[in-house]
C-alpha cells in the first residue's frame, strides 16, 4: 500500500494554524469526515491521544507520527500537515515540529500498520524529501511531492 493512496487534498493541511498537540490532532483526525463514518471520529481521536499518551510520537527533525487503531474501521487513513509556526510536541529530541503525519487503521491489521509506520518513518527521514515538503504551497503539491519521491523509493 502507498501511503499516497491514503492522502488527498482534503486530508492534507498547509500551513496549518494550531493551538496546541491536541488542536493539532483533533484537527488531523477531522480531515477524514469525508473518509469514514463521522460517528468514529470521537472514537479515532480517542484512540490516537490514547497512544500519544503512551509515549509521544515527535520521532524528531521536526516530524510526528500519530498514530491509533480502532474496532469500527475496516481500512488504514491518513492525514498529513505542515505547521505555519512549529509546535512543541514533546518529541525524542526536543525540537518542535512543523510536520504531522496522522496514521490510523483497524484493530485487525497490525502488521499492515506497522509496515506503514516503517514506511512513513523512511519516507520522512530523507531531509531533501522534508525540505521539498516544506517549500509546498497547497495541499496538491504536497500530494505530488508524496506521490513523487514514494515512486522514487518504493515503486520499481
Amino acid at each position: 500500500m502507498n501511503l499516497f493512496s491514503l492522502l488527498d487534498t482534503k486530508s492534507i493541511l498547509s500551513e496549518l494554524e494550531v493551538e496546541n498537540k491536541n488542536d493539532l490532532i483533533s484537527k488531523l483526525v477531522q480531515t477524514l469526515a469525508h473518509k469514514v463514518d463521522t460517528s468514529f471520529l470521537p472514537e479515532i481521536e480517542e484512540a490516537v491521544f490514547e497512544r500519544e499518551s503512551v509515549m509521544s510520537t515527535g520521532v524528531g527533525k521536526g516530524l510526528a507520527i500519530p498514530h491509533g487503531k480502532s474496532k469500527n474501521i475496516e481500512e488504514n487513513y491518513a492525514a498529513f500537515a505542515v505547521l505555519k509556526q512549529p509546535l512543541e510536541f514533546d518529541s525524542i529530541d526536543g525540537q518542535p515540529v512543523n510536520m504531522v503525519f496522522l496514521l490510523v487503521g483497524p484493530d485487525s491489521k497490525n502488521s499492515l500498520h506497522i509496515k506503514l509506520l516503517s514506511r512513513i518513518s523512511r519516507l520522512m527521514n530523507s531531509s531533501s524529501f522534508r525540505d521539498k515538503i516544506v517549500s509546498c504551497t497547497n495541499s496538491q503539491q504536497i500530494l505530488d511531492a508524496f506521490k513523487e519521491e514514494e515512486e522514487k523509493y518504493f515503486i520499481s
